[in-house]
């Protein structure tokens, strides 16, 4: 069968298809030791409580109500509303309910965005999206409906002590010009767990605001929830902002439910859309998230459950980590937030998409860094040196995982 040229392009396999495929085969195989999908952690008292929330809900006739009906294509409007509130009373924004829009997960609201900001334009310009600082998210890369949609840069990279190390934001090659649509940064980055600090944000705000272009901030594992952030940075957000959020790793993500604060015009936009393309976002996410707010819940559980939990796994993963693997070649990205660990073996002499393919043969799936390295202008060996792990997974499986990684990168090592 004869596709578009849309259809070429999305109908084809792709990094996040191969990093879902593998998930989705990972559940189904109960020996799979799953180091690489993103689904977030079966926290004991996070499920317990959706348990008893949605029976709350199915006895009062609210989860009924959010199962049988459309909502509006801006998306659940008592959740909007809460939502506007906490975050203007929480952090001073000037925001209201017109400023958010809800959309059928961050994935869909990426799409919408990078392809309403950049690529062809009627006045014959082209435009991209400038990922500051790569690597950068799996699920950007195939988003955009022209195939350069993105540019991004190496970073520099800073050797701390204890095996660890930190990307920073190159700002002295950084080129910001009349091509660009838009500037994008995820805060926790998925796949290293850096936090672009405040100086970086608020640089990167002065770089957009000058060129009268919005900046994109990817929250999903930020403040105010899930809060998966273990730095003191301050959350940011101003009318050129669009910050994206969601509830996926709250412990939600068969939900599917994005939220894209911004700009009314944008917000707008988002909605209309949505009104195209889905009609409306799903219901019972926003139903969920709205009695969260509603019973003073979302906060506490980001503060007081979901950070200290990831906080304490990633601390014993790296700890594991560097017991079974003690190369001085060896390097783990310093862990500030989200759900993963970023680890890099400095001249490996395979691929991390070979070392993928060897431990996806012994049941352990990672995902392999090449996929991260989005929009640069030329191939970097760095990124055929790293690879992302989950370390969400009961501290048994992860010490298994771990042996087998450490065997396989010591025989890469030993091919040289």
């Amino acid at each position: 069968m004869e596709f578009s040229t849309f259809g070429d392009k999305f109908a084809r396999y792709s990094g996040i298809t191969q990093l879902m495929d593998d998930l989705n085969d990972g559940l189904r195989n109960p020996d799979a030791i799953m180091l690489g999908g993103g689904n977030p952690a079966q926290i004991p008292e996070m499920v317990e409580y959706f348990n008893q929330l949605c029976s709350q809900m199915a006895a009062t006739g609210e989860l009924t109500q959010a199962l049988t009906n459309y909502d509006g294509p801006q998306g659940k409007n008592v959740f909007i509303n809460a939502l506007a509130q906490l975050l203007k009373s929480r952090y001073g924004w000037d925001i209201s309910a017109n400023n958010i829009a809800l959309t059928n997960g961050s994935q869909s609201a990426f799409f919408n965005l990078f392809n309403l900001l950049a690529g062809k334009f009627e006045n014959g310009k082209k435009k991209r999206i400038l990922l500051p600082l790569a690597p950068e998210y799996i699920g950007y890369g195939d988003s955009g409906l022209s195939e350069d949609m993105f540019i991004s840069y190496k970073p520099e990279i800073s050797l701390l002590d204890n095996g660890l190390f930190k990307y920073h934001i190159d700002f002295n090659h950084l080129v910001v010009d009349d091509s660009i649509g838009a500037i994008c940064a995820s805060r926790p980055t998925n796949p290293t767990g850096n936090v672009l600090t405040d100086e970086e944000i608020h640089h990167l705000d002065q770089l957009a605001r000058e060129h009268n272009i919005p900046l994109i901030i990817d929250n999903a594992y930020g403040m105010p929830f899930p809060d998966i952030i273990f730095e003191d940075v301050t959350p940011f957000w101003n009318d050129n902002t669009i910050l994206c959020m969601s509830l996926s790793k709250l412990g939600l993500p068969g939900v599917r439910c994005g939220i894209v604060v911004a700009s009314e015009e944008i917000a707008t936009a988002i909605a209309n859309m949505n009104g195209v393309l889905s009609l409306a976002p799903g219901s019972v996410g926003p139903a969920i998230g709205y009695k969260m707010i509603e019973q003073n819940d979302l906060m506490r559980l980001s503060e007081d459950v979901i950070k200290p939990f990831y906080l304490r796994k990633s601390k014993h993963a790296v700890e594991m980590l560097q017991q079974a693997i003690t190369d001085p070649r060896f390097r783990i990205h310093k862990p500030e937030g989200a759900m993963f660990l970023w680890l890099w073996f400095k001249d490996l002499p395979i691929s991390t998409m070979e070392l993928y393919r060897r431990l996806k043969a012994r049941g352990v799936l990672i995902v392999p860094g090449e996929y991260f390295f989005i929009g640069l202008d030329e191939d970097w060996q760095h990124g055929h040196e790293c690879l992302r792990m989950n370390y969400v997974q009961e501290d048994e499986v992860m010490r298994k995982g771990i042996a087998i990684i450490a065997e396989e990168v010591e025989k890469a090592y030993q091919e040289r």
